[in-house]
């Protein structure tokens, strides 16, 4: 007799992962290393020490150990908050009329509200352990930036957060609820650095982006003593640090014998589709499964769909390292939309190696189809789900529309990486119908192009 899927499905306390899964370790084709801006040559560790934490550096650069131990500290924190949920999406099947299987792991049952705590927790435990006295990042839709408040606040870490201005402007409630943990929060650009004073000459008035934030915050890291940068997406050690997330999933799927189709998550700078997929791409790599996975991006950045798969500075202002990726180049500059964390120029180096090889498939989606499935779902599930999220509600709605027409009862799986509390000038534009549609033309996505680095190799 077939065991009956709960609504949700909970692990035990002691089933959290006590290891992370370093999907890089099963690639054939590894990420591209990361290149010294001044030199061209890929960075050593010694190099990449002087802006990141040390054992962080040694994460970022091991492609053949497949699994890291988890800190008991760590896995302590995590205790507060995970194991996290896997839902059956039943009242969104029904209300669908579809035969598909919905399943969702809802990363947003903590305080930050989305699955970032995941890697803030990590790389805060790391710098502690190494003796500093605080560090410093950028946050877009401000996920990020809460949970590495949160994070700092307990481990007594000082937390400077460059906020894309657009974001700081919609979200003040998330602003302060990173002051409330402790952290300073400045929009960017700003006028505190170099970087951001030489933004705000060439683009008055500019809204910000991520590429301009981490700029600052890098700058700001590498002059004052005793500070770290930390990044909450697109580094190989993020990747790392949130599969946890793709391990949990699969855990409570093999409980109950099922086997996801369709993965699907949201793709800004590859952390949550990174971790969510991490355990089955794995099994992808080594010929043991195959999946279908879809990686969801916003119209209005489409690093994936549209970009080039080169070398590229990950900041606007030129001075981090250049690293391999699907990107639109720094310069580019997303419009002032809804789609949060999501619009950074480019992408994780190992998603895009998966997906440049044909392992993995992308998709953009417009906002306002985007906060359609957004609502519909609020009023199935009962979660606000937040606008990152949503891309990938979006395609899942669609997957399951498609099986409805053909009959096929395949499982999907998606990530829910937090709820949407914090959005609602996003969802109050969206009900008073003054929510528009922005795709860049070819002429805009030239403007960035053109500012890529051209060497002997970086041809696109």
């Amino acid at each position: 007799m077939k065991q009956e899927i709960p609504y949700k499905i909970y692990l035990a306390e002691n089933e959290i992962p006590d290891s992370w899964y370093n999907l890089r370790a099963d690639m054939k084709n590894k990420p591209a290393p990361l290149l010294s801006p001044g030199t061209l040559q890929p960075l050593t560790a010694e190099e990449l020490s002087g802006i990141f934490c040390k054992e962080l550096v040694e994460q970022e650069l091991d492609d053949t150990t497949p699994y890291i131990a988890i800190p008991e500290e760590i896995r302590n924190f995590y205790k507060m908050y995970r194991p996290a949920p896997l839902v059956r999406a039943y009242c969104l099947e029904k209300a669908l009329g579809t035969p598909a299987h919905i399943y969702y792991k809802f990363e947003g049952n903590n305080t930050s509200g989305s699955h970032k705590l995941n890697s803030a927790i990590a790389q805060a435990y790391y710098a502690k352990k190494q003796g500093l006295k605080g560090v410093t990042t950028e946050t877009g839709a401000g996920q990020w930036g809460t949970a590495l408040s949160m994070a700092c606040a307990y481990l007594g870490l000082d937390c400077k957060v460059f906020m894309v201005k657009v974001s700081y402007e919609q979200k003040p409630f998330r602003r302060e609820v990173m002051r409330t943990y402790g952290a300073d929060v400045t929009p960017s650009p700003s006028m505190k650095t170099e970087v951001g004073r030489k933004i705000l000459e060439a683009h008055p008035g500019t809204t910000g982006s991520l590429g301009c934030a981490i700029s600052e915050a890098v700058e700001v890291a590498t002059q004052n003593e005793g500070y770290r940068y930390v990044l909450g997406s697109v580094l190989n050690q993020v990747l790392l640090h949130q599969s946890v997330i793709g391990l949990e999933a699969k855990k409570a799927l093999d409980k109950y014998g099922v086997t996801p189709d369709i993965i699907i998550g949201c793709a800004g700078g590859g952390s949550n589709l990174g971790g969510l997929i991490a355990p089955f791409m794995g099994e992808k790599l080594r010929g043991e499964k195959d999946y279908r996975i879809i990686a969801v991006e916003p119209a209005s950045c489409p690093s994936f769909t549209r970009g080039k798969f080169a070398y590229d500075f990950c900041d606007t202002g030129m001075i981090c390292p250049l690293a391999k990726m699907y990107t639109l180049g720094s310069g580019f500059i997303p419009s002032a939309n809804h789609a949060g964390g999501l619009r950074f120029h480019g992408m994780s180096s190992t998603l895009s190696q998966l997906y440049h090889d044909g392992y993995m498939e992308a998709t953009s989606v417009e906002q306002t189809s985007v906060f359609e499935a957004a609502e519909f779902f609020a009023r199935t599930e009962g979660i606000l789900p937040a606008p990152e999220s949503s891309h990938a509600i979006r395609v899942a709605i669609d997957e399951a529309l498609k099986c409805k027409e053909t009959g096929e009862e395949k499982n999907i799986l998606f990530g829910l990486t937090g709820t949407g509390y914090f959005d609602m000038v996003a969802y109050e534009k969206f009900n008073d119908g003054v929510m528009s549609d922005y795709i860049p033309t070819d002429e805009d996505l030239e403007k960035g192009f053109a500012g890529i680095p051209k060497f002997p190799g970086n041809e696109f």
